[in-house]
């Protein structure tokens, strides 16, 4: 069984579900098994809701302030646990939410979902990947059409909402394209954070 919870850097992880809308070319999944603190975070079969509570609700957060929605798969794909869990998170434990995601929530549960997180997620980091839709198809693959214009889309409602919203890229992206994203920073108001790929 794969790691519900996990630890890398300063938070701890909810590793909720293995299923993903998009196949990322530069996805972490397709070269390795586990990421801090698990070895692998590759479900045998995804959690039950249940025993997605019941880890949050039995884990020792001594030390850590925050949970993070994020592993080998894309939270908002099981929108009822991510919500039960962060619901959990806030209320019994006290912590602080996150959710990083890449932005296509809405399409996959075919509703605006934004107000729903909003009651329980305190910052959301979204994947912004490339500057533009041609890009973004090509590198994201995402199962929808004009996946670009929807993310961007989700990004502005969290940015509304929540507030607490930033853009992430990768730095491995070529020059010019990380100049576009600093430019769809500035006209979305959204902060873009350069992580470095590793």
């Amino acid at each position: 069984m794969a790691d519900i919870l996990y630890t890398y850097k300063n938070s701890v992880y909810a590793n909720i579900t293995n299923k993903c809308n998009c196949s990322c070319t530069f996805c972490i999944r397709s070269l390795k098994d586990g990421v801090g603190s698990a070895d692998t975070l590759w479900h045998e079969k995804n959690p039950s809701k249940e025993e997605i509570l019941q880890a949050v609700r039995d884990y020792d957060f001594t030390g850590f302030d925050e949970l993070v929605f994020c592993g080998y798969g894309e939270p908002t794909c099981e929108l009822e646990t991510l919500l039960a869990a962060a619901k959990i998170a806030k209320e019994e434990k006290g912590l602080k939410t996150r959710l990083n995601t890449n932005g296509l929530g809405n399409e996959e549960n075919g509703r605006d979902i934004v107000p729903d997180l909003a009651e329980v997620i305190d910052s959301v980091s979204v994947s912004l990947n490339a500057p533009d839709a041609a890009k973004y198809q090509e590198v994201t693959r995402p199962r929808y059409d004009n996946g670009f214009v929807k993310m961007v889309d989700f990004a502005t409602k969290c940015k509304a909402k929540i507030g607490d919203v930033k853009w992430s890229i990768v730095d491995v992206l070529p020059e010019e394209d990380i100049e576009k994203c600093k430019k769809i920073s500035k006209e979305t108001g959204i902060e873009l954070k350069i992580r470095h790929y590793s």
